[in-house]
């Protein structure tokens, strides 16, 4: 990622499928935030009401996407009320402020031109040459040739920092390994009983948070070399490696990446650099290290974006970057880890 810069619905299926952890074989092998892993998932909410942008908002959805200043700008998004968040509520009055940064207009390789040159004619909710144009949560609307934020107004059109009209696509590798004492017994929780499980965060650099490493997917990429990719620059710093030490470090990555793995969330994200017509959309994905015998092999080292790394007990208690921790308590639940000290606990306001 260093020195590839990034400028980097309506529902159609039900949150239930959405947000489903599904088990599968791995097929293979605040600063201005404009690298490209800085556009890893920025937050999203656990509930319908994230793609109820044409209905409406309720207080808690979308709420990230309409926050000022615009970050790495001065730029005030015009205020948008929770009640006229949704497309399908008249608003003659919306007037949203336009705003893309300059990083972005001068035409870096990983962003579109804009909307009004005669030679761009983006194929819109459908595969784009290598550009993935098409949404993880369905067809998007298109309205005066600008697609449409499908969770709702933002206060801004435009790009801002995203490269890309219309989704975004980033991908979070979760690492994850059984806490463990010094026989190698794993270590449970005094209250809840259950094993603690530790997952591999990294500071980020831009804004000084605690985060979970990612980036965005190339044009063309398949998400399962993002995932390793991403997480080989920002926690091993494997850009800074020699021949023989990035060798050794891909076999061991090999076997991390081709383990069996959950799908934590697929989707749209409500990302602060989020605008009318540019959004952000993640896979999160949990390896899990059962042994912790690979990751025994790795030294985290952080590079490119991230400040440092290091293993991180999960729980409630977590304050992560945006709303990553709702990642990880998924994560948890699915592994049936340590969590919370009291089960009626949620993730809301982490």
């Amino acid at each position: 990622m260093a020195g590839r810069i990034l400028g980097r619905t309506l529902a159609t299926v039900s949150l239930s499928v959405a947000l489903a952890s599904v088990t599968v074989k791995s097929s293979g092998p605040c600063g201005i935030p404009e690298c490209r892993s800085s556009f890893s998932s920025c937050g999203f909410h656990l509930n319908s009401n994230i793609m109820s942008g044409s209905n409406g908002a309720k207080e808690n959805s979308h709420k990230k996407a309409r926050t000022s200043p615009y970050p790495g700008s001065k730029v005030q998004r015009s205020q948008v009320p929770n009640e006229k968040v949704g497309w399908l509520v008249e608003w003659q009055d919306y007037n949203p402020v336009e705003y893309t940064a300059v990083s972005v207009l001068a035409g870096p390789r990983w962003a579109d031109p804009q909307i009004s040159e005669s030679n761009f004619s983006p194929k819109f909710n459908e595969k784009d040459g290598h550009v993935e144009r098409k949404s993880q949560n369905g067809r998007y609307e298109i309205k005066n040739g600008r697609p449409r934020n499908p969770a709702g107004r933002t206060g801004l059109v435009g790009r801002g920092l995203l490269g890309r009209w219309g989704p975004n696509h980033a991908a979070d590798p979760i690492i994850t390994r059984w806490k463990r004492d010094k026989s190698g017994n794993k270590i449970t929780h005094p209250i809840s009983g259950k094993n603690i499980l530790q997952f591999v965060a990294i500071k980020r650099k831009d804004c000084g948070e605690w985060a979970i490493p990612g980036g965005m997917v190339d044009p063309g990429e398949k998400i399962s070399a993002t995932l390793k990719r991403e997480f080989g620059e920002e926690a091993l710093n494997s850009l800074q490696k020699s021949s023989a030490e990035k060798k050794q470090l891909e076999e061991q990555l090999h076997k991390l990446f081709s383990q069996e793995h959950l799908v934590i969330y697929k989707g749209y994200v409500d990302d602060p650099r989020n605008t009318d017509n540019a959004w952000m959309e993640t896979e999160a994905v949990n390896y899990h290290d059962e042994t912790g015998e690979i990751m025994d092999n790795l030294t985290l080292e952080a590079g490119d974006d991230a400040g440092k790394v290091k293993w991180v007990d999960i729980s409630d208690k977590l304050k992560l970057y945006a709303s990553h921790a709702q990642f990880i308590k998924l994560v948890a639940e699915k592994r049936d880890a340590h969590w919370s000290e009291d089960s009626e606990t949620d993730c809301d306001g982490l």
